[in-house]
């Protein structure tokens, strides 16, 4: 079976996605290193606080209890756009960029954002 350029290109380009997947799901694992998670209910169902996750709006989502105890969703990252905090140069900007001294409450995506980075 020969194999053409482009199906080769295709597998390889599959396998990176899937690489890349499951790093930044590694990363969101060692995020939570340390943070008590817990169980709270947000619109009627049973949600893990402080732990990020895949979003479905934005890049990311994380349950949270805001200032007044109340558990919101809070969305952060952009969809469309790669990580690449492994670079210096970038992480320095963006954690310049997003004021990341002071990332803020939890309850605000800065806060996440900076995390991340």
């Amino acid at each position: 079976m020969k194999i053409t350029k482009q199906k080769l290109a295709e597998i390889i380009q599959e396998e990176i996605e899937t690489v890349l997947n499951e790093q930044e799901d590694l990363f969101y694992e060692m995020l939570t290193e340390g943070e008590t998670l817990e169980e709270a209910e947000y619109q009627g169902r049973k949600v893990t606080l402080n732990k990020p996750t895949r979003g479905d709006v934005k890049k990311s989502k994380v349950y949270v209890k805001n200032e007044k105890g109340n558990v919101v969703k809070v969305n952060f990252g952009d969809p469309n756009m790669e990580i690449k905090r492994d670079n210096p140069a970038r992480r320095k900007s963006f954690r310049a960029r997003h004021n990341c001294k002071n990332p803020g409450p939890k309850w605000k995506a800065r806060y996440w954002s900076c995390k991340a980075w």
